[in-house]
């Protein structure tokens, strides 16, 4: 029920703005497993308390010990900790993919539909030009797009 009303609300929102966002007609995006958007340089993947408990519980370590080993504090934020070389620690070089997976935090789940990247046609063309699975693949609509962009402000 709760996904419904949080649907009408979208929708409603959209009709009452009369202006749609310049990818109303979906976007698409299909991960090719490059890995480059776990590698290379340093940044930031910020982690929740409950993301950090999910990723504890995976690799079988209590919250405290996590955090003590992957995670980083900037300001009052947590990140995830980076090799030297800018490379997530849960990317896996071998296989060409996350050890995590299953529990990868928001930020992870929702690329590329961050706003940041969704600014403007500029910055989307700029993602593709980044990322070999962005403009590729399967079309994702308004609405997916909307549900991951709204996950995470980035």
């Amino acid at each position: 029920m709760g996904d419904l009303l949080s649907r009408l609300d979208f929708l409603g929102a959209l009709i009452l703005n009369e202006k749609s966002p310049w990818y109303a007609d979906g976007l698409r995006f299909e991960c090719s497993q490059c890995g480059d958007c776990c590698t290379g340089a340093p940044g930031f993947v910020w982690v929740s308390q409950s993301e950090i408990d999910e990723l504890a519980d995976l690799i079988g370590l209590d919250s405290e010990q996590f955090e003590e080993t992957y995670v980083r504090k900037i300001g009052a934020r947590r990140s995830l900790r980076e090799f030297p070389n800018g490379d997530c620690v849960f990317f896996d070089t071998e296989k060409k993919g996350c050890s995590v997976y299953r529990a990868r935090p928001i930020q992870c789940q929702t690329w590329p539909f961050w706003d940041s990247n969704l600014k403007n046609q500029k910055s989307w063309q700029e993602t593709c030009e980044e990322c070999p699975g962005s403009g590729t693949g399967k079309v994702y609509g308004l609405e997916e797009i909307e549900s991951q962009r709204t996950r995470m402000k980035i």
